[in-house]
């Protein structure tokens, strides 16, 4: 049975400084998570002056995957792994937090030597309860790597999971799906019927999807054996996200996602203490553990 969408309003926005400013937009009382989906953030977008620039400073995850996808911009990523990767548009970052990692997110270099915008979302993933306490892992995927979809009118490219007959090599683990999709003025999308949950994110445009219209920035979220079809009201950038119903609720506090309230509080005592490992290159700073 095909239920209709639900928008997300009110979504949170925070300023974090030089007019860069994130719109969270998951988890919120409508819904705590989409499919794997427990967390989305839209970044931007936003105008780095020369000389300025981002600055995440490291801090630890557990329990979960973080995905970075850009529009305009990078960032640099270093991790307790001895990762080095610089994100650009078009490719993943795809870290796998498992029983714990730490990472920082930074301009590189000659992107705040000149200035640069920024605009891409980030996500995180919940890890299966099976594999909440996997090893840490780190993967970058470059643009030529993931599957480009054309349609009648649509563009896409499939950054993890499965859809439209197709597979990411991003290492996934379980069944979702995560897309970004250029539609022409009129264009009609059917999403994939595959994955029980599903969330369309506008970046730019307008679209309709069912009864509801979504203009950007603006996020719907639907659940059923079908979904209806996304219609665009005019050339649009939209996300499409999902997968397979969570297996149990989880608990988010700070960086940290598990389904025990006692695994937060003991990576809350670790970092407190320092007892994660440093980021390799970016030993000096850290984010303190919130009051």
């Amino acid at each position: 049975m095909q239920s209709q969408p639900a928008l997300i309003e009110n979504a949170r926005q925070h300023d974090l400084g030089d007019g860069f400013v994130v719109r969270r937009l998951l988890p919120v009382l409508l819904a705590r998570h989409v499919g794997p989906f427990v967390f989305y953030d839209h970044m931007g977008p936003a105008v780095f002056a020369p000389g300025t620039g981002m600055d995440v400073r490291p801090h630890p995850h557990i329990g979960l995957a973080t995905v970075t996808w850009l529009f305009e911009g990078s960032i640099r990523h270093r991790d307790s792994l001895g990762s080095l990767a610089d994100i650009t548009p078009g490719a993943v970052n795809w870290m796998t937090a498992g029983r714990g990692i730490v990472h920082s997110e930074r301009t590189p270099p000659d992107a705040r030597r000149d200035g640069q915008r920024m605009h891409g979302i980030q996500v995180w993933v919940a890890l299966p309860q099976v594999d909440e306490e996997v090893a840490p892992e780190f993967h970058h995927h470059d643009a030529a790597s993931l599957p480009h979809i054309r349609q009648d009118g649509a563009e896409l490219v499939l950054i993890a999971g499965t859809a439209y007959g197709q597979q990411s090599p991003v290492k996934v683990f379980a069944p979702m799906f995560f897309i970004e999709a250029r539609l022409a003025a009129g264009a009609e999308l059917a999403l994939p019927q595959e994955h029980a949950e599903r969330g369309v994110h506008v970046v730019e445009g307008e679209v309709s999807w069912g009864d509801v219209s979504l203009g950007a920035t603006q996020m719907a979220v639907q659940a059923g054996a079908s979904a209806p079809v996304v219609r665009a009201k005019q050339a649009s950038r939209v996300m499409l996200f999902g997968g397979a119903p969570l297996d149990g609720e989880r608990h988010l506090w700070w960086n940290f996602v598990s389904s025990s309230r006692e695994r937060i509080e003991q990576a809350k005592a670790d970092w407190l203490a320092q007892r994660f490992d440093k980021v390799a290159g970016d030993e000096q700073e850290f984010i303190p553990l919130p009051a």
